[in-house]
């Protein structure tokens, strides 16, 4: 293995109060791929920061292998000093560095070069700092959530990117996908402290989950051991003897080492506060179109939205997600077609630029309404610090003003808001910024057991694998269409007909030329639907439509409050009913899915 060129040894910091580095290492060598990863919170930018040389540590070592380039790509980069874009850029050169290629990582970014600094917004900004720190080619990428921002084309672009580099590269981001495709090594900060495994994160949460079961049955069987000594000190000790002095210091000992000991930071208790039950029917759009400024954004778009879907939206920046977002749920009108929504719908929103939340506003007074101690969960009234504390907000955050909080604190914010309204239709736009794994983790739980409709933009290829149903894709000149599915499964078809439309015409040359007499083969796709399959396909709709009254009979029985206590064998008869009838409606509707798209394709052969 090569020698390390970058070296962290027991770095030790304090911001007062509990470290929050206590002992850290990082040790990098040439052309090493590096992830980061821990809690929000946990020290990760800290650690990037020292890496860079950037700020100091109370105590510890750093070293950096003479001759060896560094550069840091900043959450929040400052472009101030600079007339454009391009000269930020350029500036981040060394002599002998090709000045074309900072042109290039603009212009693939989305930027033109020319643009002020003083006008760029937050991820514009981000962009050319991203293109400086690449520009180089530098011996180590220290890069900090560099997807931040960035639409689905310019992340997959980004991981070509970096792969093909030869720099060693140390990556902190919440986007699964993009962290597997590119680590080798993952190191996990926790506690102050930091592990290292010589595998990519594909492999990381099964160790981590590992070593905090260890840690629990090291940390039970300490608790028992402190129970029998300190019944031995009640009872068995005497003072005359030296042995059992030493003893005596022997569970002090233990004592200081438990009250020391540091506990992993709890997770998010999250929960919806669903509402009535929706009408089968959520949207309805036939031929919808929106234009600004003689710019198309959707052309004659039509989709059918039923209680229960999960829909995902997805396309370049600034191609009309949001426009689209807000045209279906019927928040904004549309220039021609028409929109029929469903009854009884209760909408829940989480907005991208979280505009709804004031940073002069206290933490308190963002979830309280700006007055009062309680928060209004559903209809049932909860502490607002009880609350609080259910997203991983500690009690002396109450009057925080909201500009002080993070990124990560803010995600977690909108959401405890959104969740506190009831809901039957969740509209989520970008909802994974800034939040950690094991959050996302939860969020991918809740809405997984939401009883109700869920529409969502995200850039996050695995999450939207995880929770969707269905994706809407821009193709581009303003025409989305509806995939069945999550991302890999759009991607996968994506790439399917980019090879099939260069073969598809070979056989028509061939047949334009000369005819050989010989028998056409005969077509391998089908003719019609067997009749097994058409008698499902007439079935399926009432087998959905009883097992979706099942749910709801089973789901208002569970929701008695004196269920349990009355008759817990109902209880558990019912929950079990429940998870089985749930089963049994995800498997009927992808049979009647895979039905429909089979009908599809044979109508239109």
């Amino acid at each position: 293995m090569a020698p390390p060129i970058l070296i962290l040894n027991d770095i030790h910091l304090t911001f007062g109060g509990t470290p929050l580095l206590d002992g850290a290492e990082l040790s990098v060598s040439q052309g090493e791929r590096l992830c980061l990863v821990g809690r929000n919170g946990s020290g990760k930018s800290t650690i990037l920061k020292i890496a860079a040389g950037l700020i100091e540590a109370d105590r510890g070592e750093r070293f950096v292998q003479p001759d060896s380039t560094i550069r840091y790509l900043s959450q929040e980069p400052d472009l101030s000093g600079c007339e454009t874009a391009l000269s930020y850029v350029v500036a981040g050169l060394a002599p002998g560095d090709d000045p074309y290629r900072a042109q290039y990582l603009l212009e693939r970014l989305g930027l033109t070069g020319q643009e002020n600094p003083a006008n760029l917004s937050g991820g514009e900004a981000r962009r050319a700092a991203l293109a400086r720190a690449l520009a180089p080619a530098p011996d180590i990428l220290l890069l900090d959530e560099p997807t931040n921002h960035l639409d689905l084309p310019a992340i997959e672009w980004l991981e070509s990117e970096i792969k093909e580099s030869r720099s060693a590269l140390v990556l902190i981001s919440h986007d699964r996908r993009f962290l597997e495709n590119l680590s080798r090594v993952t190191v996990w900060l926790d506690r102050g402290i930091t592990r290292r495994l010589d595998k990519s994160f594909a492999h990381f949460e099964t160790w981590r989950d590992d070593i905090l079961e260890r840690e629990e049955l090291d940390r039970h069987k300490l608790d028992r051991k402190l129970v029998a000594e300190a019944d031995w000190l009640r009872y068995g000790v005497t003072a005359r003897r030296k042995r059992n002095q030493g003893r005596l210091r022997a569970l002090q000992n233990l004592r200081r080492e438990r009250r020391e000991q540091r506990k992993v930071t709890g997770n998010v208790k999250m929960t919806v506060a669903e509402g009535v039950t929706s009408g089968k029917l959520v949207a309805e759009a036939k031929g919808v179109s929106k234009s600004y400024d003689k710019r198309a954004i959707v052309k004659d778009f039509s989709i059918r939205i039923k209680r229960g879907d999960r829909v995902g939206i997805i396309g370049p920046n600034g191609s009309g997600k949001t426009t689209l977002l807000n045209l279906v749920t019927g928040l904004l009108p549309a220039d021609e077609g028409s929109l029929r929504l469903g009854a009884n719908l209760q909408l829940a929103a989480l907005d991208q630029k979280r505009d709804t939340l004031d940073p002069i506003w206290t933490l308190s007074d963002a979830l309280t309404g700006n007055g009062g101690d309680t928060v209004d969960v559903g209809g049932t009234y909860k502490h607002v610090v009880s609350y609080m504390k259910d997203f991983l907000f500690a009690p002396e955050q109450a009057r925080t003003p909201i500009g002080r909080l993070s990124g990560g604190e803010r995600g977690r914010l909108m959401l405890a808001r959104a969740f506190a309204r009831p809901s039957n239709l969740l509209v989520l736009d970008e909802p994974t910024n800034d939040l950690d794994l094991e959050t996302l983790d939860l969020l991918q739980e809740l809405l997984a057991d939401y009883a109700g409709t869920v529409l969502l933009v995200s850039h996050d290829r695995d999450f939207l694998d995880r929770v969707v149903t269905s994706v809407i894709a821009d193709d581009g000149a303003a025409r989305w269409t509806e995939y069945a599915g999550g991302y890999s499964y759009l991607d996968s078809q994506r790439k399917s007909r980019a090879q099939e439309k260069p073969a598809a015409k070979t056989p028509r040359r061939k047949a334009a030329g000369k005819d050989n007499g010989k028998p056409k083969p005969k077509s391998k796709s089908k003719s019609k639907l067997s009749f097994n399959e058409q008698y499902a396909l007439k079935t399926l709709p009432g087998t959905m439509e009883k097992l979706h009254a099942d749910i709801a009979t089973l789901q208002k029985k569970i929701a008695d409050p004196d269920l349990y206590a009355r008759d817990p064998a109902a209880f558990e008869a019912a929950v079990g009913g429940l998870k089985a009838a749930q089963s049994k409606l995800d498997e009927a509707e992808e049979q009647w899915l895979a039905l429909e798209m089979l009908k599809e394709e044979i109508e239109s052969d």
